[in-house]
């Protein structure tokens, strides 16, 4: 089976998390600081704190945007629903806005004034453009778990140029990975603060009371990277610009070679902007039967997502109609997408597609 998407994974990875299991810590340690200063330079944010996964990361930034009960926030439907679970862990409510049809990202003009937070997220890896909103929410959380490496007029997602904060994902499928992790960018000094206690039982240490005391400021939650993740994160990142190079690659030839068939091609990344190609997503007709014949040929490809206002928890908060969301969810399909598929796994995929569609 091609998969959709996996890990790349070389021996200097290996010999990383190997060196930290010889040393003297296991969980946070040094190599986690490490891991953020690497994170916040590459993105050119202030400050990156890590986590142990994308969703602890959401969780987190809601929390430190003090959401609760009586806030509103928004995101897209098409997603998965850790971009809008995020908000009700936090006892916020959840509102869906349709997608722009030729992004497939959540279409900023129909974010409704008032609205106390956005969850942009950037689907398959294309940024939103949040200079398309209409009023800014009190707060912008970018949801970049598709989108390390992307760029926008602004410079690097994840520098926080039109946002508060800017979540990662660092799962085996994504761009870099630490296993299970995740982390949060922001220019903020007090909201890299509140991220940090959060990630730690909301401790805060008072060493003038004594080396070992501590005070539990705010309900936190035990969501921290280990040393060993975040090794393997931190020689992961010096591989970026190659993995991003090789899925553009691959784009390319996708486009080369599907250009004629009866599917729509996921957009492409406007002028002054570069896509970071996380998934690499089709429109087409019949896409049951389609998944069904790739599915058997060997073909890992996968759909992304049940849109997340179909989910029955989310029932209530579907509100408002989402036509467009609707209409595309019928027809996506995934494609595998990773740095390590080969020029000859990539045609085998081709030339199944095209027996499937034809």
């Amino acid at each position: 089976m091609i998969p959709y998407g996996r890990q790349s994974i070389d021996d200097d990875d290996i010999a990383a998390v190997a060196d930290v299991l010889k040393g003297d810590w296991l969980t946070q340690g040094p190599h986690v600081e490490e891991f953020e200063t690497e994170l916040a330079s590459e993105v050119g944010a202030r400050h990156a704190v890590a986590f142990c996964n994308g969703t602890a990361a959401l969780h987190a930034a809601c929390a430190a945007a003090q959401l609760g009960p009586g806030s509103i926030g928004v995101t897209s439907a098409l997603t998965f629903a850790a971009s809008a679970n995020c908000l009700l862990y936090v006892g916020a409510d959840v509102q869906f806005v349709d997608i722009d049809p030729l992004t497939l990202n959540l279409d900023p003009r129909q974010v409704p004034d008032g609205i106390d937070a956005v969850i942009a997220v950037h689907y398959a890896g294309l940024p939103v453009d949040l200079t398309s909103l209409r009023s800014r929410s009190r707060f912008i959380i970018e949801d970049a778990s598709h989108a390390l490496g992307a760029q926008t007029p602004d410079g690097p997602v994840g520098n926080c140029a039109r946002s508060d904060m800017c979540t990662f994902s660092f799962h085996p499928v994504k761009h870099i990975t630490t296993g299970e992790g995740g982390a949060v960018t922001t220019n903020s000094d007090d909201l890299a603060a509140r991220l940090r206690r959060f990630r730690h039982h909301g401790i805060s240490p008072q060493p003038e009371k004594g080396g070992w005391y501590y005070e539990i400021e705010s309900l936190g939650f035990n969501y921290r990277l280990t040393d060993l993740q975040a090794a393997l994160g931190t020689s992961q990142l010096k591989k970026l610009d190659r993995f991003l190079a090789r899925r553009n690659e691959l784009a390319v030839r996708y486009r080369e070679a599907l250009l004629g068939l009866p599917v729509v091609l996921p957009p492409e990344a406007p002028d002054g902007w570069s896509h970071a190609y996380h998934l690499f997503v089709l429109r087409v007709a019949g896409r049951r039967g389609v998944y069904d014949e790739l599915r058997s040929a060997g073909i890992g490809v996968q759909v992304h997502y049940v849109p997340v206002h179909h989910h029955p928890i989310y029932k209530e908060h579907a509100s408002v109609p989402l036509p467009q969301t609707d209409a595309v969810y019928d027809e996506l399909l995934s494609l595998p997408m990773f740095p390590d598929l080969t020029d000859r796994e990539q045609d085998t995929v081709i030339e199944a597609l095209k027996v499937a569609v034809s």
